[in-house]
């Protein structure tokens, strides 16, 4: 686990992820991503470790998406959303929202406090347990 300032975008991040699992016995294949992602640094990453590129297009200042890129986007946001689901249902059912410190360090502490006392335990095992049946099920799929 890491946290990171608000300010800072989660996007640079994308390469890390990947490279995780670049060691395992079945290393990622192709990734999926909201438009956030969407960018030639993570383009090429994924182009040069020959990663299948799952991104969302969006629309920039100098081109708008053709309706290739429209069609593309709706394929890809039916298998993405599942893990975006769990980011709503863990805010609505596990006590996550909003940070309660300022301090980059609190919230790190205040997270690990959550994740190991005992009368957080079951929000935690319910978000491990959410992730394993979503991974399988993703899995399962592909």
């Amino acid at each position: 686990m890491t946290m990171t300032p608000a300010s800072e975008h989660d996007s640079k991040y994308l390469p890390y992820l990947a490279l995780a699992s670049c060691h395992t016995e079945e290393p990622i294949k192709k990734i999926y991503a909201d438009k956030g992602y969407f960018g030639q640094p993570n383009r090429a990453f994924l182009n040069l470790n020959d990663i299948e590129d799952g991104i969302m297009r969006k629309d920039t200042t100098t081109a708008k998406l053709t309706e290739f890129e429209i069609e593309r986007n709706e394929q890809i946001s039916k298998k993405q959303y599942r893990v975006e689901q769990y980011f709503g249902l863990s805010h609505l059912h596990d006590m996550t929202c909003r940070a309660r410190f300022t301090k980059l360090v609190k919230n790190l502490w205040d997270s690990m406090c959550r994740q190991t006392c005992a009368v957080k335990c079951a929000a935690y095992f319910t978000g491990m347990a959410f992730n394993l049946t979503r991974g399988s099920k993703i899995l399962a799929t592909t």
